[in-house]
């Protein structure tokens, strides 16, 4: 079929040739996440999504949407768009997986300045990856160009994951108990939360992205701001099958203060020994460059804990062998007890 063309609409500043193109250059990747390797719908009207709930006694839906925020700038200032995608699936299978639900499908939104085919293709070609680390198909989403409201260089992105839970096996905190011990499970850095306070204490629009940093390892900044959010569904999914979880929280913005209260019963908090929580470089860097205090630091980022999960303590070693198996390197964080909020010794 002959593809349409509009002379004027590309004079306002829409290129329709171009999405076709990025839709041709990006069916490789969506291919990935669906078993066979076909992409054949991508391009129709609405995605399609084979339910299977074969197994489940009362299946339930659940839903999560997000973006990834300013870190998009990063990015942008290195011209590399292959990890983006990640975080924007990262940040709404890792919401739905709190719930015990697997993830089944996720879309995409990418508004951009200029649709240029090349980096939609590698910003869909992230979002195929996180589909991937998720279990999860990329069964359609939307590219949009915004000329005149956007710089034709600037583009933003955002997501939206549905998965599935037998009403029985649901998440729920009823059963914690004093006593029980929270489990960590490392980020890869600050992932997707909190980079509008990066941005400013490091100057990032006038820092060296690319230079060696002795403080980060060796590592340059930019590659260690642009490092992805840790996707923990594969491992959390293995977690339920083997141990009886209480409560699961996903560390984004508002850090610990916001996050771990959100699993826990009313009357119940968790202390937490701060010499315990395993810290990578980037946030004492952060904190250095803008002189922030303590609390605003764990109340904003997650400090070196992308989750945590909660287990009777009796469960706590078969709960970590578990995680182990699954390449994470999970440990004891603190302890639910009496009262509310966190705690931090």
């Amino acid at each position: 079929m002959q593809k349409s063309y509009s002379e004027s609409y590309k004079e306002a500043g829409v290129d329709i040739t171009a999405g076709y193109r990025a839709v041709e250059l990006m069916k490789k990747h969506v291919a990935r996440t669906v078993p066979g390797g076909t992409a054949d719908v991508i391009g129709g009207f609405g995605g399609l999504y084979p339910l299977d709930v074969k197994g489940m006694e009362e299946p339930v839906l659940v839903s999560g949407t997000d973006g990834v925020g300013t870190k998009l700038r990063i990015a942008q200032l290195l011209n590399r768009h292959d990890t983006i995608g990640i975080d924007c699936v990262a940040m709404c299978v890792n919401d739905i997986i709190c719930c015990g639900a697997k993830p089944l499908f996720f879309l995409d939104y990418i508004a951009c300045g200029k649709n240029i085919p090349e980096k939609i293709a590698d910003i869909v070609g992230g979002v195929a990856e996180g589909c991937v680390q998720a279990g999860c198909r990329l069964v359609g989403g939307e590219t949009a160009e915004h000329p005149g409201t956007m710089s034709e260089d600037d583009y933003d992105i955002a997501g939206f994951a549905v998965g599935a839970v037998d009403r029985k096996k649901i998440v729920d905190n009823a059963k914690m108990r004093a006593g029980d011990v929270m489990l960590a499970l490392p980020s890869s850095g600050v992932h997707s939360n909190g980079f509008s306070l990066v941005r400013k204490v490091l100057d990032i629009e006038h820092a060296n992205l690319t230079a060696p940093v002795e403080e980060l390892g060796g590592k340059s900044l930019g590659e260690t701001l642009l490092a992805p959010t840790v996707i923990y569904v594969k491992p959390v999914l293995a977690l339920l099958e083997k141990v009886e979880v209480k409560g699961i929280s996903h560390i984004t913005g508002g850090g610990f203060y916001e996050n771990m209260p959100r699993s826990i019963p009313k009357g119940l908090g968790v202390k937490i020994e701060k010499g315990c929580v395993k810290t990578p470089p980037i946030f004492p860097f952060i904190q250095r460059a803008g002189n922030i205090s303590e609390h605003d630091m764990f109340n904003t980022f997650n400090m070196g804990v992308g989750m945590s999960v909660v287990v009777a303590e009796k469960d706590m070693e078969t709960a970590l062998a578990v995680l182990k198996e699954q390449g994470v390197d999970a440990y004891r964080l603190g302890t639910i007890a009496e009262g509310e909020g966190v705690t931090l010794l």
